[in-house]
């Protein structure tokens, strides 16, 4: 690198620490620095130039590396998971970590994360929000049905419809703290209920605008890919062209773990690195593969709209996932790991239509 200052910031919400090095005389300084972000830039700005700088993922954002690159400042964001540590190394302190950040910026040691534009980022909320109020309704839903299973009261058909709510909203109880806990659990589950659903429409909408439509209408022509699903994806991986088939498996933790030396070969269970949220919904659209290819009324009014090459190709995805869920079932292989290998070569499928026409 030609830079002839780098900057490691240890950022938090209240305080910077940041290490200083000089690439000419190699010296090393610590300074405590301005939180705000226009008074951190321009101390940034104040340093012998060029500058370089980099700063950990984490809870306080992107604005930070924004608002360097606007200055002109290259700003690197790296990923925690992929920075080196020294495994006898017991002492960490903002201070260290600000120097060492400075040192493997220098020796080009790091992996940068892509930095989301904002209106990017802010699909990435509403997305996330809606995964927050589906977690919420889950948990409130336990807790209800729990709280009646307690007392030997059980829904016999299926759950979760108008039919079952009515039913759970008519329950009543002699004992009056029972009824009040009841009461504030049903309460508590519609609530969620009720925030979810604003969400979900939102995201169709959003779907349906530009720069999300295009990969939207592509990736909802793929079995168990429904419009939130094919939505999340688009949002959360941004840049498809930075991945192949291939590697988009390996960034969401959907490939094994490995653990060898010399000629033995380990492979354990998958590595669950990356973006979680994906990978669940990756999961549960594998297990949509494992039924008889067949055209539900979603896919085939979203293939309707969609080009031939598109088509297809999803038509293509759906023959050839099948037939992996029926080898593994001929194998005797336990389904939940069928349901990951399946979801990985899915993944692999999202990508190929999400590139077709960039």
């Amino acid at each position: 690198m030609q830079e002839r200052t780098f900057i490691g910031l240890d950022v938090h919400a209240r305080s910077v620490q940041a290490g200083v090095l000089d690439g000419l005389t190699g010296e090393v300084k610590n300074i405590a620095v301005p939180a705000a972000t226009k008074a951190l830039v321009g101390w940034v700005c104040a340093q012998p130039g060029p500058q370089a700088v980099v700063c950990e993922a984490g809870p306080t954002g992107y604005e930070l590396a924004r608002a360097l690159h606007a200055a002109g400042v290259p700003c690197l964001v790296a990923a925690p998971s992929r920075i080196p540590h020294a495994p006898g190394d017991r002492v960490k302190t903002d201070r260290r970590d600000a120097v060492r950040l400075a040192k493997l910026l220098r020796l080009e040691e790091l992996t940068a994360v892509r930095v989301p534009d904002p209106a990017e980022e802010a699909a990435r909320d509403l997305v996330r929000a809606r995964e927050d109020a589906r977690g919420d309704l889950m948990r409130a839903r336990h807790r209800l049905s729990k709280l009646l299973l307690r007392h030997g009261i059980v829904w016999e058909e299926r759950v979760w419809t108008a039919a079952h709510e009515l039913w759970l909203s008519r329950q009543r109880f002699a004992e009056r703290p029972l009824q009040v806990a009841y009461e504030e659990a049903f309460t508590a589950m519609c609530s969620v209920r009720d925030r979810r659903d604003p969400l979900d429409r939102a995201i169709a909408a959003e779907a349906e605008r530009e720069p999300w439509a295009a990969v939207v209408s592509r990736l909802s022509c793929l079995r168990g890919v429904s419009t939130l699903t094919a939505f999340a994806l688009a949002v959360e991986i941004g840049d498809w062209q930075r991945f192949s088939g291939r590697s988009l498996g390996a960034f969401l933790g959907l490939v094994p773990s490995e653990s060898s030396s010399g000629s033995t070969r380990r492979q354990g269970a998958i590595t669950r690195t990356g973006n979680g949220h994906l990978r669940r919904l990756l999961i549960e659209a594998a297990w949509q593969q494992r039924r008889t290819p067949g055209v539900g009324v979603r896919v085939r009014l979203a293939r309707a709209e969609a080009a031939p090459a598109v088509r297809e190709r999803a038509r293509l995805a759906e023959r050839r996932l099948h037939r992996r869920w029926a080898r593994f079932d001929e194998r005797g292989k336990r389904a939940n790991v069928a349901a990951v290998a399946v979801a990985r070569e899915l993944a692999g499928w999202c990508w190929s239509l999400a590139v077709m026409d960039a």
